[in-house]
């Protein structure tokens, strides 16, 4: 028995480690198939099911891979790329002491998150002069902080509890890779960011995030130490986000608040130090005001769109040369005070490279391309994105000579990985599909209503809400659901207040962490919410007992990448619903109906909302892909179920 399959066995060192361990025989399988792309160092593509156990499938030989048995093996570097920042928290908190502590291991493991997440000492101090620009609720903030930087060790912001997370006062205390002075910062050698960097640096095992890691594979954020050349192992968990990410991060995007923070910057040193220049506080305050001229050329609420369709119109156009008149002028009158200041110093570099940015967005002919826009409150953002990463993303894979590996539980479409590899050029990767050991069949049961009113049908929220009534008595709460639109959400919200007893928890009522711990904490709560509740939420046992999806989560038309995207493979004769709308669909469905049963003893019944199921014929595309459940259309049946387990 091999080493590896030896730490998974009825008394290995995972047995030794967790109580009630018991050896399942498809992680197992994941946890060989992952020791032999990091041997091979070879890509290997994993969908796992839920229940799998593909933390531990992949975390065990990695560490093996570390410090390797064999005399003669070389050790690895690893780094592990997450989702999100909470899973990164529970790899790095919970489950790598906990498998170091399996094998014994003395590997030394560093956690590392963007910049974004550190506190910046020298902009703290800045904003500590200059506090009088601020807002009373950002002062307050502001005072805290100074307190929380006086103790903090690692300057992870993370730490500072009693600040919102959407307080006003970050932009003033972290740094962003236009404004960082880095070496020519006077606080280099105690920055915290830079710290992390060097820690990752020398770690056997690096924890971060597909952001990050997508950042620094394509250079955006100098600085980083090249942690990838570096490394022998990439393993990427809930892989199927990184498509997308890799597209942002090997396009370009320029924004009005880029330009803003320019001026405000300027503003201040203007202020403090470089009172005689008057035209510095004029030029950035033109340029200020044709920021906020530009936003108001979009619709008030925020949204997406083809950056093209709107360069083509005149008063687009019109405003948008405006922007780049009055940056050029900020960019000569920051000219004139170079080496004055550190600071200028750095305004000037910015204005520089914001100038190259605007001529990348100002040339909207290239091919291959996607330019489109999206809107803040405040704000406006351009987008220049590749419609393909294949290339460049499986020749960087190719040339890394590196063990890659790809895992999820939601990456194969109809028991075929051919979207996910074809999207980042992995067709000759090896492929493992893992069914989850769970028994859906005796633990679930699928139900698609009959009756319901077309997607678009005005009367669709009332229906929705009257459909749930019966089933949220029958599961007493214990009930998600799940959205694709925040305006049905609402609708049915308020619908449901006035006509059940049950404590509604709606998504943007209070942080997403909260939201799920009163959830978890209040008997008989029903949870709405939309995407960003369709994956990386976990609640267990009779907590969770019915998730109702309003219908199939296709993406909206209207999404200017996509449209680019399908347009794309149109011209090259392709089929975009099959090949590119319908495999996001299912993927996306698939994390949604991953919320119900997430361990051996949980049951529940799973309500989609859409005809479409069953009576197109792509319906039976996504019913392959889901697991094997009991299927009905009669709710008498879901209720019925229901009360008999709660």
């Amino acid at each position: 028995m091999s080493i590896v399959a030896q730490a998974f066995s009825n008394h290995g060192a995972l047995a030794k480690a967790i109580n009630g361990f018991s050896p399942r025989q498809a992680q197992t399988d994941m946890a060989l198939a992952v020791a032999k792309a990091i041997d091979k160092q070879s890509p290997l593509v994993v969908e796992a099911g839920t229940g799998t156990g593909k933390t531990f499938a992949y975390l065990i030989p990695a560490f093996l891979a570390i410090k390797p048995p064999s005399a003669n093996a070389k050790s690895k570097k690893i780094i592990i790329s997450t989702g999100t920042k909470n899973l990164q928290e529970q790899l790095f908190h919970k489950d790598i002491p906990l498998v170091k502590k399996a094998l014994v291991s003395d590997a030394q493991v560093a956690l590392l998150k963007g910049r974004a997440n550190y506190l910046c000492r020298y902009r703290l101090a800045q904003y500590q002069e200059t506090r009088g620009q601020l807002d009373a609720n950002t002062l307050t903030d502001l005072v805290k902080v100074k307190t929380w930087a006086n103790s903090t060790q690692t300057g992870d912001i993370g730490e500072l509890v009693n600040v919102t997370e959407d307080s006003g006062v970050f932009p003033f205390i972290t740094s962003t890779l236009d404004n960082c002075l880095a070496k020519d910062c006077p606080d280099y050698e105690q920055c915290y960011l830079v710290k992390a960097r060097q820690k990752a640096i020398d770690a056997d095992l690096i924890v971060v995030n597909h952001h990050l890691f997508f950042a620094d594979m394509a250079l955006k954020d100098t600085g980083f130490g090249e942690l990838i050349p570096k490394a022998h192992v990439m393993v990427f968990d809930e892989a199927h986000q990184i498509g997308d990410i890799a597209s942002d991060y090997f396009g370009e995007a320029f924004s009005t608040r880029q330009l803003v923070d320019l001026c405000f910057d300027v503003l201040q040193i203007y202020r403090s130090k470089l009172m005689d220049v008057k035209q510095l506080g004029l030029a950035a305050e033109k340029l200020q005001k044709s920021c906020q001229e530009f936003r108001l050329l979009f619709n008030f609420d925020p949204e997406r769109g083809n950056w093209r369709e709107k360069y083509h119109q005149h008063r687009f156009a019109q405003k948008f040369a405006k922007l780049k008149v009055d940056l050029d002028f900020l960019y000569q009158v920051i000219k004139l005070c170079i080496s004055r200041n550190e600071i200028i110093d750095n305004c000037f570099d910015r204005a520089v490279k914001l100038l190259m940015q605007y001529e990348v967005m100002a040339n909207i002919d290239i091919n291959g391309i996607s330019f489109w826009y999206e809107t803040t409150p405040r704000h406006v953002v351009l987008h220049l994105t590749p419609l393909s990463v294949a290339d460049k993303f499986s020749a960087y894979v190719k040339e890394s000579r590196a063990g890659w590996i790809f895992t999820s539980a939601t990456l194969a479409v109809d028991n075929s990985f051919e979207h996910f590899a074809q999207h980042l050029g992995l067709q000759g990767a090896s492929q493992l599909l893992l069914e989850s050991p769970f028994d859906y069949l005796q633990q679930s049961q699928l139900i698609v209503p009959r009756y319901l009113p077309e997607a678009n049908d005005k009367n669709r929220a009332a229906h929705l809400a009257q459909l749930a009534q019966p089933l949220i008595k029958a599961s007493k709460g214990a009930c998600f659901m799940l959205f694709t639109s925040y305006r049905v959400m609402h609708q049915v919200a308020e619908i449901l207040a006035d006509n059940i007893d049950n404590t509604l928890l709606v998504q943007g009522q209070m942080a997403k962490r909260v939201l799920l711990e009163s959830f978890v904490a209040t008997d008989e709560a029903v949870l709405l919410a939309t995407a960003s509740f369709w994956e990386g939420i976990d609640v267990r046992g009779d907590k969770l007992t019915c998730v109702i999806i309003d219908k199939l989560p296709f993406a909206s038309p209207d999404e200017p990448l996509l449209q680019a995207r399908c347009e794309d493979v149109r011209r090259q004769g392709g089929d975009a619903f099959a090949q590119i709308q319908l495999p996001q669909a299912v993927i996306a469905l698939k994390q949604g109906v991953g919320r119900l049963i997430r361990d051996v003893s949980d049951r529940g019944i799973l309500v989609i909302c859409d005809n479409r199921l069953v009576n197109r014929p792509y319906g039976e595309t996504f019913l392959k892909s889901l697991p094997q459940m009991k299927r009905t259309r009669d709710l008498s049946q879901a209720t019925a179920f229901l009360e008999m387990i709660k």
